[in-house]
C-alpha cells in the first residue's frame, strides 16, 4: 500500500485519482506531480514500486505544495485572522452562514444545520 504524506492511497485505483486523497492535490495537480515523476497516470496504486513511490514524494516535496496538516492550518489561521479583525467574511463564517454572497431566505441547509421548529407541533 502506498502512503503519501501521511495518507493511505486506496489500492485499486488510478494514480492520478488516488493522489487527489491528499488534502491540497486536485486531477491538474496530480498529472503534474505525476510527469515530473515520471509515473503513467493509468497505472493502478497497487501496482506501483517503491522507486516510483520515492519518486511521487520526492516530486511533491519539490514542488513547494502546501498540503495536508500546513494547508489546513494555513485556512483555518485565514479565517480566524478575519473573524478577529471583524470583516464580513469573517461575521459570516462565525455566524456560520454562507460566505460568499449566496442567498439565505430558502436553502443553506448544509451551512445552517437541520431546521429548527418555531412554536408547538399541529396534531
Amino acid at each position: 500500500m502506498a502512503r503519501i504524506a501521511g495518507i493511505d492511497l486506496p489500492r485499486n485505483k488510478n494514480v492520478e485519482i488516488a493522489l487527489t486523497y491528499i488534502h491540497g492535490i486536485g486531477r491538474s495537480t496530480a498529472r503534474k506531480i505525476l510527469r515530473q515523476a515520471q509515473v503513467d497516470f493509468t497505472r493502478k496504486t497497487d501496482q506501483l514500486t517503491d522507486a516510483e513511490v520515492a519518486k511521487i514524494r520526492e516530486a511533491i516535496d519539490q514542488s513547494d505544495l502546501k498540503i495536508e496538516g500546513d494547508l489546513r492550518r494555513d485556512v483555518s489561521t485565514n479565517i480566524k485572522r478575519l473573524m478577529d479583525l471583524g470583516t464580513y467574511r469573517g461575521l459570516r463564517h462565525r455566524r456560520s452562514l454562507p460566505v460568499r454572497g449566496q442567498r439565505t431566505h430558502t436553502n443553506a441547509r448544509t451551512r445552517k444545520g437541520p431546521r429548527r421548529q418555531i412554536g408547538g407541533r399541529k396534531k
